[in-house]
């Protein structure tokens, strides 16, 4: 058996960027979509409600970052027939799957900016 040198292993692991992960960090790194899903992992909220959580937002960013989650699967947007009209966003089963990661970002974010 062959082995492989720490060199070897290293040069392996440092290969290209994974395509899925690139596109994963380009669309939850675009300017306040984090904060959009880490508003959302806390519960289902209504637009207003999510300006509120995500303070200097406008609407017309928030509404279009909403349509690109949409349009990922990452959110769903669910329309109450009403006077007025309800329209509440949350998390699909897939966007719920990053509350793990968005929950050590938040810790690791607090470590960060107390000790820099």
């Amino acid at each position: 058996m062959e082995s492989v040198s720490p060199t070897q292993v290293a040069a392996v692991q440092s290969g290209p960027v994974c395509p899925h992960f690139h596109a994963a960090i380009e669309l939850i790194g675009k300017r306040w979509t984090g904060a959009i899903v880490c508003a959302l992992t806390e519960r289902p909220m209504r637009f207003g409600e999510l300006g509120k959580a995500v303070p200097g937002l406008s609407d017309r960013l928030l509404s279009q970052r909403l349509r690109e989650l949409e349009e990922e699967g990452l959110v769903q947007r669910e329309v109450e027939a009403a006077t007025p009209v309800r329209v509440t966003y949350s998390l699909t089963a897939i966007g719920e799957q990053l509350g793990p990661a968005i929950g050590e970002l938040r810790t690791w974010a607090k470590r960060w900016k107390t000790t820099g």
